[in-house]
């Protein structure tokens, strides 16, 4: 996942620390610039701040739709680094394909968005040490706390059509959160996509991959070469759970791909297999909502 060792290969495979003024790149536009043409291609979208109240306080989000008509709900867990413009730049790019997307906080119990502007600022073990010790906090209960919350503003805005289900996808610590998400509803969640995702499938007893014979949704594994590199069993692990199901499923080591390669503001982004990645979970997602 994303700790020294995925610096350390990082480092190895000579990606540069890349110092951005991204304090700078509040807008869409900005971060959408370091993207690929394909991922500016989106239709007509809406896009706006808002505030989610749970049981532990109030989380900040931005939630974006078509411009027009009503769409599948998606929530939209973000990396390690949290909700910060080029989030929000991929939940554009997410309603662009015909979705309502909720990109949240996580970290909204102890720093509002965003905690960092871009992948680099990671490269700081201060920073490092900072977000580690928020998601240590972040369990299967917080989040689901969390979840529960989300689904309901989706459910609640004129922009989701609640007549169909609603996806969830999540990138690094967010593997384990669409897992625990489709735990959480199972009548409503049909589609999870993880990318590069932490610890989704251990050899723990409480090991997020468990849960998933208990969900109905559809899963897309993304898994990051030197994650497998590490933990080889995990894809495994996940097979065992997802091969018996009848539902949709998908789980590929990307080739070259180091952890952390679709967020484009960050040191591993990797165009080629970002541009997989997101037509794999397109194609869930048409399959599942």
């Amino acid at each position: 996942m994303c700790d020294e060792i995925t610096e350390a290969d990082l480092d190895r495979a000579g990606l540069p620390v890349r110092r951005r003024a991204f304090g700078a790149l509040v807008g869409a536009g900005a971060v959408a610039s370091m993207l690929p043409a394909a991922a500016c291609a989106a239709g007509a979208v809406k896009g706006r701040d808002v505030g989610i109240t749970t049981d532990d306080g109030t989380v900040d989000a931005y939630f974006v739709a078509p411009s027009e008509g009503t769409h599948p709900g998606v929530l939209m867990w973000p990396d390690i680094r949290g909700l910060r413009p080029a989030f929000r730049q991929m939940a554009d790019r997410l309603a662009g394909d015909g979705y309502a997307v909720l990109c949240v906080n996580p970290f909204y119990r102890w720093a509002k968005a965003p905690v960092v502007y871009s992948g680099h600022d990671f490269d700081d073990p201060g920073v490092r040490d900072t977000l580690f010790g928020y998601l240590q906090k972040l369990d299967k209960s917080a989040v689901q706390t969390d979840a529960k919350a989300h689904l309901a503003f989706l459910d609640a805005q004129k922009e989701v059509d609640t007549a169909r289900k609603t996806g969830t996808v999540g990138y690094c610590m967010g593997g384990p959160m669409v897992i625990w998400t489709a735990a959480l509803a199972p009548d409503r969640i049909a589609a999870a996509a993880s990318f590069h995702g932490a610890r989704v499938a251990t050899d723990a007893a409480d090991s997020p991959h468990l849960l998933i014979p208990g969900t109905k949704a559809g899963y897309l594994f993304a898994i990051a070469d030197n994650d497998d590199q590490q933990d080889p069993e995990s894809k495994e692990r996940l097979k065992a759970v997802l091969d018996p199901r009848p539902e949709w499923h998908e789980v590929e080591v990307y080739k070259g791909a180091l952890h952390g390669w679709c967020p484009p503001d960050g040191r591993a982004y990797n165009e080629e297999a970002a541009e997989k990645g997101w037509s794999r979970m397109l194609a869930l997602f048409k399959t599942t909502l």
